[in-house]
């Protein structure tokens, strides 16, 4: 099904399929079973994004959304990031980052309509601010921001040159 879902979906949307279905937690799949598909569907209309996309399959991503800011944050070039990374503050608190750029100590947190929540935005919050006392930054990025990868992409780097900038000063 997934190879078929090929001659249809974009890339992104392929690969968050692709995610979904190799999740870790709840698999319905592996990637070796999909390669193994992709193999014996060469010449079929997809094909093409078939083999890219298995290379970019993650089995952290938690969301269709989650999966789509990965995909446009690797086409926009950049590397080095974990998915769903465990992060333990100083004060014994656990958290999971969505996109985490550890050498930086930059956490991309999509944030989806569950986020909305009034009880879950102050989870949110304080979870916010427990990370940032550890030295983090923590961006929020939401729907609207995937329309414009480049424009977020930038913003992405801006975070990063300046959260570099404040741990370099002390």
């Amino acid at each position: 099904m997934w190879c078929e879902l090929a001659s249809t979906l974009s890339l992104p949307d392929l690969i968050a399929a692709g995610d979904y279905l190799v999740h870790r937690e709840l698999p319905h799949t592996n990637v070796a079973s999909l390669a193994a598909a992709v193999e014996v569907y060469p010449a079929r209309h997809g094909s093409a994004s078939l083999r890219q996309a298995i290379t970019l399959l993650d089995d952290n991503s938690a969301s269709r959304r989650e999966s789509l800011l990965r995909v446009l944050a690797q086409q926009q070039g950049f590397t080095g990031f974990r998915t769903n990374m465990r992060i333990r503050t100083a004060s014994g608190h656990t958290y999971f980052g969505d996109l985490v750029f550890l050498h930086e100590r930059v956490i991309l947190e999509y944030q989806s309509e569950y986020h909305f929540d009034l009880d879950q935005q102050r989870k949110d919050m304080t979870r916010r601010s427990r990370l940032e006392a550890d030295n983090w930054a923590v961006m929020f990025v939401n729907s609207s921001d995937l329309d414009n990868p480049r424009e977020l992409a930038s913003r992405i780097r801006a975070v990063m040159a300046n959260h570099s900038r404040q741990l370099a000063s002390g």
